[in-house]
């Protein structure tokens, strides 16, 4: 009765207790960390107050993280009501300011999340937690699959979702209505802010929200259950999938492809592979277009013939008998890059690294006694001589180690007075070959190892 007389007095209570146990089938325990993408308004509020009280039931660590758009003119003004609730209960709040510009073709909302995630990017999390609810679910479903969306799209979003590599997602309030968070928000005595721009019919979801949910929920009371319960059929049509995908990535040889496994497979499992793979990355997915086009050239095109295909934010690549998948190609210097022994530079998606050795790598006697000392790409012409070998173009020497033609061009070479003295990937000129005993640097390129056909880090 103690328990009943509880839940009674506790208008969060219902809501605490559904929370709870999502968090604990993620397993968030002692010292988990955890961070609410806090707006202000209704809904993350609500969940600020539940897992501000769940922290002695399950002692995880909680902070908040507020966007402020500068869209609209109570942005410093949400902004202050937000730090002043997270101050009342003891949760550490970080602002981070954006300004949203949408890149080409792409709508307000979607560059507003795009620059909120990216804004979370830097915070050293395991979980980052949002207040989406089951009207939110309802509505994604149907805007996913206005737009198209295949079974993962309609599979909308899961309460726990997990990310190699990355904060997981929670969203605890998944099978909570709106209507009962108000509701438990007033009974409790919260407040909120009210963001003027959610009226704003211009806006797709809040079309959905304003202009056609009300007249389906009138005709159909149980459609937020009846959505959600597709979405869940939709999760697991997409996870079979995904099992699909992992059988053939196995069967044609992991994280690069071999292209006669390719061919073995039908379209529908090609594509089924290839958006298998984008998620994996995090990378969005193409439109069905340019993806169609990328996948007709993998198969039509000659084992000799290399192939370095963009679709948007990704690239196909294909080089001899392998087929794999990176980010778009951040673009190289267009200038050499002055450089001194010792120095870090960037180069395209990776870094230039150096360190000292003893008798080993670059002489560093001959490159302080040097003119000028320069990272640059691949020259017309440009020759080196590897120690006990002739010597030879670099684009020879690239093509020799096994580079594709789109890697060859980006490897950085040190260029010392008109010289190359340094290739990533391929070596030290004999010219410049640090002596036995002497000071030398060892020059090496970093980059993610999703850029790199064989996952290598280090050239």
């Amino acid at each position: 009765m103690a328990s009943s007389r509880t839940q009674q007095t506790d208008p969060l209570s219902a809501i605490r207790a559904r929370v709870a146990e999502v968090l604990a089938d993620a397993g968030v325990g002692a010292q988990s960390t955890l961070m609410l993408g806090f707006s202000g308004g209704l809904d993350s509020t609500v969940l600020l107050h539940v897992l501000a009280g769940l922290r002695q039931q399950m002692p995880f660590v909680l902070s908040a993280h507020h966007v402020h758009h500068g869209a609209s003119p109570n942005a410093d003004a949400w902004a202050e009501a937000c730090t002043r609730q997270c101050a009342a209960l003891d949760v550490p709040l970080a602002v981070s300011r954006i300004t949203v510009e949408p890149r080409a073709g792409e709508g307000w909302e979607a560059a507003a999340r795009r620059l909120r995630h990216a804004a979370w990017w830097g915070l050293p999390v395991q979980w980052w937690v949002t207040a989406h609810h089951r009207d939110d679910q309802a509505e994604t479903v149907l805007f996913r699959l206005f737009r198209g969306a295949g079974v993962h799209g309609a599979a909308a979003m899961r309460a726990v979702d997990r990310r190699a590599g990355s904060p997981g997602r929670l969203r605890p309030l998944l099978g909570v209505s709106r209507a009962a968070l108000a509701a438990a928000a007033e009974a409790a005595g919260l407040r909120w802010v009210e963001d003027e721009s959610n009226a704003d019919q211009r806006f797709g979801r809040n079309f959905l929200r304003h202009g056609v949910m009300p007249a389906v929920r009138a005709r159909f009371p149980a459609v937020d259950d009846t959505l959600a319960r597709a979405a869940g059929h939709f999760a697991e049509a997409a996870g079979l999938l995904d099992e699909l995908a992992a059988q053939d990535a196995a069967r044609c040889g992991g994280s690069a492809w071999s292209r006669p496994g390719l061919q073995g497979l039908s379209d529908a499992r090609l594509a089924n592979l290839v958006r298998w793979r984008l998620r994996a990355m995090d990378l969005p997915m193409p439109d069905e277009a340019r993806l169609g086009e990328s996948l007709r050239q993998l198969r039509s095109c000659a084992l000799s013939r290399p192939l370095c295909l963009p679709m948007g934010a990704s690239v196909l690549h294909a080089y001899r008998d392998t087929a794999w998948l990176t980010p778009a190609l951040p673009a190289l210097p267009t200038a050499p890059l002055a450089w001194q022994p010792g120095a870090e530079l960037a180069w395209g998606e990776g870094v230039v690294r150096c360190r000292p050795v003893l008798g080993a790598g670059l002489d560093v006697a001959r490159l302080t006694a040097a003119s000028t000392c320069e990272i640059v790409a691949r020259w017309a012409g440009c020759r080196v001589r590897l120690p006990g070998r002739p010597r030879k173009d670099v684009r020879r020497l690239g093509q020799e180690a096994g580079w594709a033609p789109v890697e060859r061009d980006r490897l950085p070479i040190l260029r010392v007075d008109g010289e190359v003295a340094w290739m990533a990937g391929v070596g030290v000129a004999a010219a410049f070959a640090c002596p036995p005993g002497a000071d030398g640097v060892a020059l090496t390129w970093v980059r993610p190892a999703v850029y790199s056909s064989a996952g290598a880090t280090e050239l």
